[in-house]
């Protein structure tokens, strides 16, 4: 039976774990591997331009020996030039594996759903599962493990925000959403987050008031506060968004050796500073670097089981 990697929900603990400890393998020694998915093709279908998940997703199907196709906005239009579940059909019958970077969460489980190939969820409006194991992948090189450690996410209550609820929940690590009014993460999940936290003993919660939440923080992350889709709202946004930007003196309100993580591209100068993106304490582009070894692991999991 085949399977999908469209949600963190979806994810046991056991297969996080493993999708972790093979990327371990894959980071410290990439070339013990070989290339396990020699004769393999993945296609990348993106609505979203991309920089991270185009570039780590080709390099690393290059790199474990497969070949990767970019089809970009103007090559395949879901559900416009011809419907999403034909697509699927024919897509299955050239490919071993389906990237998907959509606008809309129903157009990756409709390509799920009519694929008989593995389909990844490269991005959508409600979930962005790639990036959230390797933010918690970096947590993990950094901390150690996640007991008792806090992360704290500033800003928009997002797709990011909606994954790294399901993987701080399933993993235990301690993690607060401040959000302004209005731009709380989606209930459903918050809830379904606070139901894993249970069994894994996680703090889940859920506030609007930056400096209070970040006194404690080990990691304080952070994203842009209009997503691409949102143009519109970009006003609206930053008024309501005031007081939210990660800047040093919000920094030095948490733990001295705290953190700082953004999944990129960055606003600066909006939900955060350059001194604070620049500074020693960023892990930033580990996070990005990090995003090429846990997808290499996510594809030899779905393909080579």
């Amino acid at each position: 039976m085949k399977k999908d990697l469209i949600t963190i929900k979806d994810l046991t603990v056991e297969e996080i774990k493993n999708i972790f400890n093979m990327a371990d393998k894959l980071k410290s020694n990439p070339v013990s591997i070989g290339t396990p998915l020699s004769g393999k093709s993945m296609g990348m279908i993106f609505q979203k331009p991309s920089n991270r998940t185009r570039v780590s997703f080709e390099v690393g199907m290059t790199q474990l020996g497969g070949h990767a196709i970019y089809l970009g906005p103007d090559t395949i239009k879901l559900g416009v030039r011809e419907k999403t579940s034909d697509i699927a059909k024919t897509l299955e019958r050239y490919l071993d594996v389906i990237v998907a970077r959509v606008f809309a969460h129903k157009d990756v489980l409709e390509l799920a759903k009519y694929s008989a190939v593995p389909v990844i969820n490269g991005l959508s409006d409600l979930s962005h599962p790639c990036q959230a194991l390797a933010d918690l992948y970096t947590i993990k090189e950094k901390a150690g493990d996640f007991k008792n450690k806090k992360l704290v996410f500033i800003g928009d209550g997002n797709n990011v925000v909606h994954s790294l609820l399901y993987t701080c929940a399933k993993l235990g690590m301690n993690f607060s959403v401040v959000t302004p009014k209005g731009y709380q993460p989606n209930k459903d999940i918050f809830n379904e987050a606070l139901d894993f936290a249970v069994k894994s003993k996680a703090n889940i919660t859920l506030g609007s008031n930056p400096k209070e939440a970040v006194k404690d923080a080990d990691f304080i992350y952070t994203d842009v506060w209009t997503s691409m889709g949102q143009e519109k709202e970009i006003a609206k946004r930053k008024k309501a968004f005031k007081g939210f930007t990660v800047d040093s003196k919000l920094v030095s309100l948490a733990k001295k050796d705290c953190k700082i993580m953004h999944c990129l591209p960055a606003h600066r100068g909006e939900e955060i500073t350059d001194d604070v993106l620049d500074s020693a304490n960023s892990i930033v582009f580990d996070q990005a670097e990090n995003r090429l070894h846990v997808q290499k692991a996510i594809l030899l999991w779905l393909l080579k089981k």
